[in-house]
């Protein structure tokens, strides 16, 4: 996997002993925002405070680029890490 571009808000990230790119578009965005049932992008940060699990692993998995994962054997703490690393970048 070639190294992520920060310029773009990419990070890489190993999830489930899996080297993956995580990174925040307009499409990730979109599907958060369907996932959480959000009606502006701007609910997020909130929103993000207060995630089930089932939640988590859906903003994880549109943050992934490219193929479906398999997520079922990423823990909490990786899940949550990626998720606050993809988000700080984006900032």
């Amino acid at each position: 996997m070639p190294p992520p571009n920060p310029a773009r808000g990419e990070v890489a990230i190993t999830l489930a002993g899996t080297p993956r790119r995580l990174c925040l578009t307009l499409g990730a965005l979109a599907r958060i925002e369907g996932a959480l049932n959000l009606t502006d992008w701007r609910e997020l940060p909130g929103r993000m405070e207060t995630l089930s699990a089932r939640e988590l692993l859906a903003v994880l998995a549109a943050l992934i680029e490219g193929e479906p994962a398999d997520l079922s054997a990423v823990t909490i703490p990786e899940a949550v890490a990626a998720v606050a690393a993809t988000l700080a970048a984006s900032a």
